[in-house]
């Protein structure tokens, strides 16, 4: 790559070419640019363009300023249409080839399917070859070719058919002068949006290592910039920028981009076309994505679960079409589909594919992606219609919705869509000042699930009160969990509905406001029995078992109200089967405070003499008193804190 140049402010538009092998292509590119878009020497030895090639040059706007095109000369053989669609994802602007001598051929017509299905918009035919044909049969075939256009985005009546001849240059004016006019008119791509380059060429540099190409479609990169590979997640440094052969402060939208990488996993045996280099720790690659679907008149129905060949942008590969309801889409028809893929890619809702039958290899149909961020269930019709026809709002919203109490994160939103941060945070603002949607740190719920969890959860709280009487309330992460819902999003509930008196916690435990335990007779009766057990034994106390085999009640509710004794405090459980009361413990730590003015270390024996109990007692009560930090150990000793 060469050393930096100074760039001139220019607007980068992608010209792809389109037509039928033999029809002159690549020559018309050369008769333009002064540069052959044929690189491989087997293009040469066989005069057929084979794989993409590249060319560019400057023109004037006619409104001022200059435009730089950029080429995308692709092979016209039928053999090499996917070698085509590596390059056509990107295009602006198409020339639209039919030679003068043979008109509308088998790739003519397959390139302009490819093209409208990828929802060119902007284009000019071109009737190369003029000088082999007289007057009346040039007429006769700008008629043929304007019929077959007629209706599209290349109708002549909007979109000029210029005869040329490569040769001696006839026509190349008048076809340089439509294409600065019509180029002037195209919407730049989105230089601001996050940074994407598909990779259709990789190769090795001497002196630089490995370089990647393609054309940008959208955002820009700079030196020094990291990168993402897709879909293997890997990262790489941005050594050096090219521009259409000059090396660049950056590249932007719309441009035909050469990045020298460097990297662990950037050889030129880790990268191959159909990857995609994009903004690191944003996006995430998928098995499957969800589209509209259109098919070919020409095509025969296609059927529910056929596989087909997918091309999006430079990526190739085998899907399974999952329709949306019925066995099979028409001729001509148009619906959504999941699209099960055999690898993954990275695709974000917007991007164009096509697809081709599995066998014989014929264009079929192709559509725009509406969602790659899979849940497992099939999308409703509702919701792909929404991210179909709606708004910037409607979609988020959706998206959100869809999420129901789990909600969306605004990370999960960018990598759902695409957008940009800054993009995200004003329809949350606008989300949230119409009532629709809450902002809960970083996750997002719809307004209309946050009522229902709130509702849910204060039927929970009830639920639990319900079937454990004799329990406070129920455990925060319990009740959590009970849903599934992130923590920020259950505090905010929690939170308002503490607020609002229908819910309280105390320590770790939600109850119903002003809930208070109800015991029946014998319960209230057994609890002051176990309570007595314990609190007359001093340190000398009962096995748990032996006390609740005594009482009147069942073992079930028996165990309730130990629990409840426990989390009153009543209580401190030593271990299964060993329980003090609490007062015991704090007469227990009284007397080492008095005996620490005496000594301020006591063993075992000691311990036992001072209290009176045997060592079944003494070691689990000052395992307990070290953990409390009241004794340290050192040694067969402890030191009273």
């Amino acid at each position: 790559m060469s050393s930096p140049s100074a760039q001139s402010a220019l607007r980068p538009i992608i010209v792809g070419t389109a037509g039928h092998i033999d029809h002159g292509k690549t020559k018309l590119v050369k008769a333009l640019t002064g540069i052959d878009a044929d690189r491989l020497a087997e293009e040469k030895r066989r005069g057929i363009t084979i794989d993409l090639g590249f060319a560019h040059m400057e023109l004037s706007a006619p409104a001022g300023g200059l435009l730089r095109l950029g080429f995308v000369d692709v092979p016209g053989h039928e053999r090499f249409v996917r070698n085509m669609l590596a390059g056509a994802g990107g295009v602006d602007l198409l020339l639209f080839v039919v030679a003068a001598d043979e008109g509308i051929k088998p790739q003519t017509r397959e390139h302009f399917d490819i093209c409208r299905l990828l929802a060119v918009r902007r284009g000019l035919t071109v009737l190369t070859k003029s000088d082999l044909v007289d007057a009346e049969t040039l007429a006769v075939v700008r008629s043929e070719v304007g019929d077959f256009l007629r209706g599209s985005f290349l109708d002549p009546g909007r979109a000029p058919i210029v005869a040329i001849d490569s040769k001696t240059g006839a026509g190349l004016e008048e076809l340089k002068r439509e294409l600065a006019r019509i180029a002037e008119e195209i919407a730049p791509k989105d230089s601001s949006a996050y940074f994407r380059l598909p990779i259709d060429r990789v190769f090795s540099m001497k002196g630089f290592g490995t370089v990647v190409t393609g054309t940008l479609i959208s955002g820009r990169v700079r030196e020094d910039d990291e990168v993402e590979i897709f879909p293997q997640r890997a990262r790489a440094r941005v050594r050096g920028v090219q521009v259409h052969g000059a090396a660049a402060d950056e590249a932007i939208a719309g441009e035909r981009t050469a990045l020298n990488l460097s990297g662990d996993d950037v050889s030129t045996s880790d990268l191959a076309r159909g990857m995609m280099l994009a903004e690191p720790a944003l996006f995430r690659p998928t098995h499957e994505i969800d589209v509209s679907l259109t098919l070919l008149a020409s095509a025969r129905p296609l059927r529910n679960h056929a596989r087909v060949h997918l091309h999006t942008y430079a990526a190739e590969t085998i899907a399974e079409v999952v329709l949306h309801g019925g066995k099979d889409l028409p001729s001509g028809g148009r619906g959504f589909a999941r699209l099960r893929l055999a690898r993954l890619l990275l695709a974000l809702p917007g991007d164009r594919f096509i697809i081709r039958q599995f066998s014989p290899v014929v264009t079929i149909g192709g559509g725009v992606v509406l969602n790659a961020a899979i849940s497992g269930k099939v999308a409703a019709r509702e919701f792909l219609q929404i991210l179909e026809n709606g708004t910037p709002e409607q979609i988020l919203l959706a998206r959100v919705e869809r999420r129901g109490l789990a909600g969306l994160t605004i990370a999960g939103a960018i990598a759902e869509t695409g957008w940009r941060r800054e993009r995200v945070d004003i329809l949350v603002r606008a989300l949230v000042q119409q009532a629709r949607l809450m902002l809960l740190g970083e996750s997002l719920l719809a307004s209309a699930s946050f009522a229902l969890l709130k509702e849910q959860l204060r039927a929970k709280v009830t639920d639990f009160h319900e079937r454990h009487p004799l329990v406070a309330g129920i455990n925060q992460e319990e009740l959590r969990a009970a849903f599934g819902v992130p923590m920020e999003i259950f505090s905010a509930a929690l939170d308002i509905l503490v607020a609002e008196k229908q819910l309280e916690i105390s320590r770790d435990q939600v109850r119903a406001a002003g809930r208070q335990i109800v015991m029946k007779d014998d319960e209230a009766e057994s609890k002051q029995v176990i309570e007595r057990a314990f609190s007359s034994a001093g340190l000398t106390v009962p096995a748990l078992k032996d006390v609740l085999a005594g009482l009147k009640i069942d073992k079930p509710r028996a165990q309730r109200l130990v629990t409840l004794l426990l989390r009153e405090k009543t209580l401190v459980k030593l271990s299964d089967d060993l329980v003090f009361h609490r007062q015991a413990l704090e007469q227990l730590r009284h007397s080492l405070a008095t005996q620490k003015s005496v000594s301020p270390k006591i063993d075992v024996a000691r311990f036992k003499e001072l209290t009176g109990v045997s060592r079944k007692y003494a070691i689990p009560l000052l395992e307990y008193l070290d953990r409390e930090r009241v004794t340290r150990r050192v040694g067969d000793e402890r030191v009273i804190l």
